[in-house]
C-alpha cells in the first residue's frame, strides 16, 4: 500500500483518516516483525500513534501483507497524510523529518532495554553479535536513513596514493528559505548542549535541531572513562559509529586519548576507531564534545603502503614507517597495545613542540598551539594493532587565512571545509551542489551547452577557472558518458590535491627530507 504513489490532496478527510489508520496497523506489523515491540506493546504503540495522528479509533480493515526491509516508504506516506491533515507545516522539511521520527519513536524499546540486550549479547556471543544487533535496530527504526543514504553519489579515483573514495553527500537536505527564516526566530537553547550529548535520547527536536525519539546509545568504558556507543544517522560508511564521552567537554589529544582508542579497538576488534584533532581548522567535527568515530569499513588510507620503513631500537616490537599518503602520516604496527601507545605518545609529544621553518611548520604562535595529530587505529589478525598518525598543523597566514595546511583557494570550488578524520582517511564528503554542477560541466565538455560560467549570476561561476582548465585539456567534443567520467575523475584528482594541501610535509624532495628529520628527532632510523 505504502509503495503506491497517490495524490493525497484528492482524498476526502474520511478517506485520509482511514488510510492513516491502516498505515498505523502496517507500521505496528513492521515493528513486531523486526522485534521493536512485543505483542503487549502493540496496544500502547497503537494508542500513541492514534493520538499523534489525531485518529479517534484504529482501522477495522485487514492490512495487506507487506514485508519491507525498512519503514521508510510507509513513513513517507504517513507524514504526507499528516501534513495534509494540518498536523505540522509540510512546507518545512525539518518539521517533516521531526514528525516522522516522532511516529517511529512510538515503536522504540526503552533505553534500558537496549543497553541490557547489548550487554547480554556482548557477554554471550561477543562484540560482533552485539554490534550487529544494535546496528540492525538503528536501521529498522529508520534512525539510520538507509533510503536517503542510498541516494549519495559515490565513485573511486585512481591517484599516486591508491584509490580515493569520493562521495557527493545528498543525505542531509539543504535548508530552504522558509527554514532559514524560522531558524532566525528560534529562541536560543542550550539543551541539549550539542548533537552528541547523551541528553539527545528521545529529544523532540526543533527547527534547528533534529528529533531523536529513535536515538539509542549503549554505555562502554574506555580506559576508565564513561563513553557511549551510538551510530550516525547519516552514515558516511558502513556501520559508522560514534563513541561520545558522557560529559560535554572539549576534544583532547593526549596519552589518555590514545589509551581510550586502543581500549575501544581491543573491545571491538572488528571496528576501526579514530579521532578528529583537538584544534580548530584541522579538527573537522564537533570540537566541543570529546568523541571518537569508527566503523566496520576499510578506508583507502588503511590500504596505503609504507614509503620509508623505520625503526626505533628502544621498541623492537613496533614496526614503523612514513606512509605513502598525501596527508603526512606515520604508521605503527605491533601486537603490544602498551608498547604501541608509548611509541605513539612519543611521536605526539615530540610533534606538539616541533618546528621546522624551512617547510613552514611552527608549533606555536605565542602561547597558541598549532601542532596535533589525527590517529586512526584498527586491528589485524596477522599483524596486530595498526595505528596511522596523521600530523596536523592549523596555522594561518595572510596568504592562507583559512589555514596553510587546509584546502587552498583554487580548490574551494570542490572542497572548502575542514579536512577531518574521515577525509584524512581518503573518503571525500563533498557538497550536494556538485551533483547538478558536475552534470552541467559534463554537458559543456560534451558540447551540449555553452560555457556560461563567467556570465553574471551563473551557478557555475565558482568553477569558472576550473572549467577553463578542463576545456583546455579535453575540449568540448567528448561523448556524454566520457564527459561524465572525466568530471568525476577530475573531481577526485582535486580531492587528492586538497589532501596534499593538508599535508605538513609536502610530496617533494624537500618535504620528505623534512619528514625524515622529524622522525629522526623522535628516535627513529630509516631501515
Amino acid at each position: 500500500m505504502a509503495n503506491k504513489e497517490f495524490d493525497c490532496t484528492a482524498l476526502t478527510p474520511e478517506q485520509r483518516d482511514a488510510r492513516l489508520a491502516l498505515d498505523v496497523e502496517l507500521l505496528l506489523r513492521f515493528g513486531r516483525k523486526h522485534k521493536l515491540i512485543k505483542d503487549l506493546d502493540v496496544l500502547v504503540a497503537r494508542n500513541t500513534l492514534l493520538d499523534l495522528l489525531a485518529l479517534s479509533a484504529p482501522s477495522e480493515a485487514k492490512p495487506p501483507k507487506e514485508n519491507p526491509e525498512t519503514p521508510a516508504a510507509l513513513l513517507d506516506e504517513m507524514v504526507k497524510l499528516a501534513a495534509q491533515k494540518g498536523l505540522f507545516d509540510g512546507a518545512v522539511p525539518q518539521f517533516r523529518i521531526n514528525f516522522e521520527t516522532r511516529l517511529m519513536g512510538a515503536l522504540m524499546p526503552r533505553e534500558s532495554e537496549v543497553c541490557k540486550k547489548f550487554k547480554k549479547l556482548y557477554e554471550r556471543k561477543g562484540a560482533k553479535a552485539a554490534t550487529d544487533w544494535f546496528y540492525d535496530l538503528c536501521v529498522v527504526s529508520n534512525y539510520i536513513r538507509t533510503a536517503q543514504i542510498a541516494k549519495n553519489i559515490q565513485w573511486t579515483t585512481d591517484t599516486p596514493y591508491g584509490d580515493l573514495e569520493i562521495t557527493i553527500n545528498l543525505t542531509k537536505p539543504e535548508k530552504d528559505p522558509k527554514t532559514i527564516a524560522l531558524e532566525r526566530l528560534q529562541p536560543k537553547s542550550g539543551y541539549p548542549a550539542c548533537m552528541l550529548c547523551k541528553e539527545n535520547i528521545g529529544y523532540a527536536g526543533r527547527i534547528n535541531f533534529p528529533a531523536r525519539q529513535t536515538h539509542r546509545i549503549v554505555p562502554i568504558t574506555l580506559a576508565g572513562q564513561q563513553f557511549y556507543l551510538q551510530y550516525s544517522p547519516y552514515a558516511y560508511f558502513h556501520e559508522h559509529c560514534i563513541m561520545l564521552h558522557e560529559t560535554h567537554k572539549p576534544m583532547e589529544m593526549d596519552r589518555q586519548t590514545l589509551a581510550e582508542i586502543f581500549d575501544f579497538v581491543s573491545q571491538f576488534p572488528h571496528y576501526t576507531c579514530g579521532s578528529n584533532a583537538d584544534l580548530p581548522i584541522v579538527g573537522g567535527s564537533i570540537l566541543s564534545h570529546s568523541h571518537f568515530q569508527g566503523g566496520r569499513y576499510v578506508f583507502p588510507m588503511q590500504k596505503a603502503s609504507v614509503a620509508v620503513p623505520m625503526t626505533d631500537i628502544r621498541y623492537p616490537g613496533v614496526k614503523a614507517g612514513i606512509l605513502n599518503w598525501p596527508v603526512s602520516a606515520v604508521r605503527l604496527v605491533g601486537r603490544s597495545s602498551q608498547q604501541m601507545q608509548i611509541v605513539a605518545n612519543n611521536i605526539l609529544t615530540a610533534w606538539r613542540n616541533y618546528d621546522d621553518e624551512s617547510v613552514g611548520v611552527l608549533s606555536h604562535t605565542g602561547d597558541t598551539p598549532h601542532n596535533t595529530v589525527t590517529p586512526i587505529l584498527h586491528y589485524d589478525e596477522k599483524d596486530g594493532y595498526i595505528l596511522d598518525l596523521a600530523l596536523r598543523n592549523n596555522r594561518t597566514s595572510e596568504e592562507y587565512p583559512d589555514g596553510i595546511f587546509h584546502p587552498h583557494k583554487e580548490h574551494h570550488n570542490i572542497k572548502k571545509e575542514n579536512i577531518g578524520l574521515i577525509e584524512v582517511m581518503g573518503l571525500a564528503i563533498l557538497p550536494a551542489r556538485l551533483k547538478d554542477q558536475g552534470a552541467q560541466i559534463a554537458e559543456i565538455l560534451a558540447g551540449q551547452q555553452p560555457n556560461t560560467s563567467r556570465e553574471e549570476g551563473s551557478p557555475l561561476a565558482v568553477h569558472a577557472d576550473w572549467i577553463d582548465q578542463l576545456i583546455a585539456k579535453y575540449g568540448t567534443n567528448l561523448a556524454p558518458q566520457d564527459a561524465n567520467n572525466v568530471v568525476k575523475r577530475e573531481i577526485g584528482t582535486v580531492f587528492s590535491h586538497v589532501l596534499e594541501n593538508a599535508g605538513v610535509f609536502k610530496q617533494d624532495k624537500e618535504g620528505q627530507a623534512a619528514f625524515l628529520r622529524f622522525m629522526q628527532s623522535v628516535g627513529f632510523k630509516a631501515i
